[in-house]
């Protein structure tokens, strides 16, 4: 496994140890209020890292099922915050997004975005057949 996309992915399970068992969230920081999701999140970068080595040609295509998801889960997670503001949020101050929250989702979603567009124009220009 010396392919750096698969070492990538590989590093998944420390990222998981540290969220569950020290309650250390990097990777998947901006899905903290929602577990489920971030499960399945880790679900699907270890579904990319089974890809790679199953098939590591197709490494395009496990950056850009992980990258497209990382970037619809950042939205959907910003968003909801936004759209959905209840008297609770208001009154307490909590729940609404910070500064330090942008930045992140600023960053975050760039680079997710910028690998979703590397993955995809690989895969258009590529002549990789899914059998």
């Amino acid at each position: 496994m010396k392919q750096p996309l698969a070492l990538f992915y590989a590093a998944t399970i420390v990222f998981l140890l540290l969220d569950y068992l020290f309650g250390i969230n990097i990777r998947v920081a901006f899905l903290e209020p929602w577990p489920i999701a971030r499960l399945i999140y880790y679900g699907i970068c270890f579904a990319c890292l089974s890809l790679v080595i199953w098939r590591p040609g197709w490494g395009a295509v496990a950056a850009a099922l992980e990258s497209l998801s990382a970037v619809v889960a950042l939205t959907m997670s910003m968003a909801v915050r936004v759209m959905i503001v209840s008297d609770e949020m208001i009154d307490s101050g909590t729940g609404i997004v910070t500064g330090e929250e942008i930045l992140n989702y600023l960053i975050s979603g760039s680079v997710a975005y910028f690998a979703w567009y590397r993955a995809s124009k690989s895969l258009s220009s590529s002549k990789i057949h899914l059998k």
